[in-house]
């Protein structure tokens, strides 16, 4: 039975791709119509984004510091400086979101349970005291009609290791000190975490999350991608030395450059858009790469390779290239279609669409194209079926996918900084010289009219006055070096991101004091939290999710099942751990309180205050029930190495007798700082002491 559920399932795998064209076949007639729907939708991306295209080519352009063909300059121009403040600017901005984003010591994603978990015990505990047990023997563990291989299943991860209890266990908290407390909801959850973030670090997340941060900063959108399964290799050496490599399928993420993103144009979020298309540039090699890959026509990629290189410039990269010689490198243009396709064109393309889909009007596919050529055309593998990009943008643009950045925001400021500085490094060219003005009249013909120190002019008999004039020419540097400050003064206001937050010194005003400068960085902090709040909505959260589902759907591990939620943990991280970790200290002097102790959860608190030491709190901390365990070691340990007792007859501090406590009358605290106690007469250590006996 087993065997034919696995042929089962692996007909359905065949059936949702196209098949191969046949080696001898130089053309694929039935592909021509897939084909011609890429091309269409990826023209129309391509036309309608030109503007955003425009947009970014500007804001690379300051941030390199490059002028544009709109800027001329006028024959008396001889400064053509570039005063790159919005390199600066983006740079600080890219700097904070990062240390914001990896601020901790993980990707900022967090599996949780929900507040009320479906099909999974939030909690369970059993009762160890015997005569307890006899008093509730009448309450039964199981809801009405439930058997207990029903309840076994809600205990997720913890199914196995409480099994020897399972009859025991009762759901919800305990009421009593001798039941222990399990939670399966937490357990399954916290065990999906450490998998997500296991194969976030083998695709090194942190570094594509870095770059589209990066892009978020500078163009306004950071775009990623992800989850898809890949063979990774892993070196290996056999004992004789030989090289043998072991492979392991992972979920990878990457990021896409904004220049290669082609989103549906009449979709305003990544929801609403029917499809993607990405553009690649890729070598021989890695075209036949994807030979290796699950689905790839390898007959197919082998035609595209023969018709030789395709790739063609866009405008765009001729601008951005420095050495922009070569217009046809050798490179093949891929496209990868993620969307939704009529249902009618792909039964044309012969494949056997499920029985389940196929009277639905449109299918969700995944389609690559290359010269003319379908290189893969499969069913979207992901259910539920979505499109695997996310697109976070820097200030939220309400009708476009593409957010605005911080570099388009202080274009015009920019461009009034670079013409007030080029006024005044011409003026104080100018001013810094002298205009010489020279009478002929008065001088001999046939001079070298040069001048230097120590120069002699030849005067001729004539009128009498001054042959030579020197003029110096007004400074106004001054002037429009005021005009460049308050430009920049608007960079900061249009951007929300004022200068002393990267490091300007000579801050006066409110900022000459440690708590005024902490005041203005709390508000300039302000737009960062709006920013890494879109990171976390738009970007963190639906990846998570995606890698979530991903394991859901193709992990078989029941110990990760449950009802959870991911959650984007970017925000939390915008308070230093320095002052979290003050106020969970201080909350733990408020509930030392005897009183108050009962209402507080030692055990989260514990965690929460070695998170913010950046420590694992899963090494160095025991939940509840490990901390009883823990204790009841130490219990016995201490029963079986009791402390050391004085040696009969040996004197106690000072010579006093021994088992005699003696008050501290040094001030030594018994080994602190203390201020001590003063001896009183009759006690050792009292000067007044003769021997007599005191007064009563």
């Amino acid at each position: 039975m087993e065997e034919e559920f696995e042929d089962m399932i692996m007909d359905r795998e065949e059936s949702t791709s196209i098949k191969d064209v046949k080696e001898e076949d130089y053309s694929d007639p039935t592909a021509g119509q897939i084909v011609s729907f890429v091309k269409e939708k990826y023209l129309k991306a391509e036309t309608s984004r030109e503007l955003d295209e425009q947009r970014w080519i500007q804001a690379y352009r300051n941030y390199r510091g490059i002028y544009g063909p709109d800027v001329q300059f006028s024959s008396t121009e001889k400064s053509k400086v570039f005063v790159k403040v919005t390199k600066t600017k983006v740079l600080a901005a890219y700097g904070q979101i990062a240390d914001v984003l990896f601020g901790g010591n993980k990707f900022p994603i967090s599996i949780d349970p929900t507040r009320l978990p479906d099909n999974v015990e939030e909690v369970v505990n059993f009762e160890t005291n015997p005569e307890q047990v006899k008093a509730n023997e009448s309450l039964s563990s199981l809801l009405p009609g439930e058997t207990y291989p029903e309840f076994r299943e809600r205990l997720a991860g913890l199914k196995e290791s409480l099994s020897p209890v399972e009859e025991k266990l009762k759901p919800g908290y305990a009421k009593t000190p001798t039941s222990p407390q399990f939670f399966p909801a937490e357990v399954a959850a916290k065990k999906m975490e450490k998998k997500i973030h296991d194969q976030l670090e083998e695709s090194h997340a942190k570094k594509h999350l870095r770059a589209a941060a990066f892009e978020t900063a500078l163009f306004g959108t950071g775009i990623m991608k992800g989850p898809f399964a890949i063979d990774k290799e892993y070196a290996n050496w056999d004992e004789d030395g030989n090289y043998s490599p072991v492979f392991k399928t992972i979920p990878q993420t990457t990021s896409v450059s904004i220049w290669n993103f082609y989103p549906d144009p009449d979709a305003a979020t990544m929801e609403e858009a029917e499809y993607v298309i990405e553009r690649h540039k890729m070598s021989r090699s890695q075209l036949r790469a994807l030979k290796n890959r699950p689905y790839f026509r390898q007959n197919a990629i082998d035609n595209a390779l023969r018709l030789g290189e395709s790739y063609t410039k866009e405008w765009w990269e001729h601008v951005m290239e420095d050495n922009s010689e070569q217009d046809r490198p050798e490179r093949f243009e891929v496209l990868e279609f993620w969307g939704f396709v009529d249902t009618e064109i792909l039964k044309e393309q012969a494949i056997d669409i499920p029985k389940e889909l196929r009277d639905t009007e449109q299918l969700s596919v995944n389609v690559w194209i290359c010269n003319g050529q379908v290189l893969r055309l499969v069913m979207n593998p992901f259910t539920p079926a979505y499109i695997p990009y996310f697109a976070a943008p820097y200030e939220i643009n309400p009708y476009s996918i593409f957010g605005v950045g911080i570099a388009e925001n202080m274009d015009d400021t920019q461009t009034l900084m670079n013409g007030f500085m080029r006024m005044a490094v011409d003026n104080a060219a100018l001013s810094g010289n002298l205009l010489i003005e020279i009478d002929e009249t008065n001088l001999v013909p046939g001079q070298d009219l040069s001048v230097y120190p120590g120069k002699v002019f030849r005067r001729q008999g004539g009128a009498p006055g001054q042959a030579i004039f020197g003029t110096k020419f007004p400074n106004v540097s001054n002037e429009n070096m005021q005009m460049f400050d308050k430009a920049r003064v608007l960079s900061d206001e249009s951007t929300g991101f004022p200068s002393f937050a990267h490091g300007q010194t000579g801050v006066s005003g409110v900022g000459r004091t440690a708590s005024g400068i902490s005041m203005l960085m709390s508000a300039a902090n302000g737009s960062i939290r709006n920013v890494v709040k879109n990171i976390d909505d738009y970007l963190l959260a639906p990846l998570g999710k995606a890698f979530f589902n991903f394991n859901m759907q193709f992990d078989f591990d029941k110990e990760i099942k449950g009802d959870l939620e991911v959650k984007a943990r970017g925000t939390e991280s915008l308070m230093a751990n320095e002052v979290r970790s003050q106020r969970l200290m201080q909350f733990l002097q408020v509930v030392q309180n005897p009183a108050l102790a009962p209402f507080a959860r030692m055990d989260y608190i514990v965690r929460e205050i070695a998170k913010s030491m950046d420590l694992d709190p899963d090494k160095v901390g025991n939940n509840m029930t490990q901390a009883a365990v823990q204790a009841e070691i130490l219990k016995k340990f201490q029963e079986a190495n009791p402390p050391p007792q004085p040696e009969p007859g040996v004197g106690g501090p000072q010579g006093a007798p021994a088992g005699v406590q003696v008050q501290d009358t040094q001030g030594s605290g018994g080994g602190t700082i203390g201020t001590g106690t003063a001896p009183q007469p009759g006690e050792q250590g009292f000067s007044g002491n003769t021997g007599e006996q005191p007064i009563q």
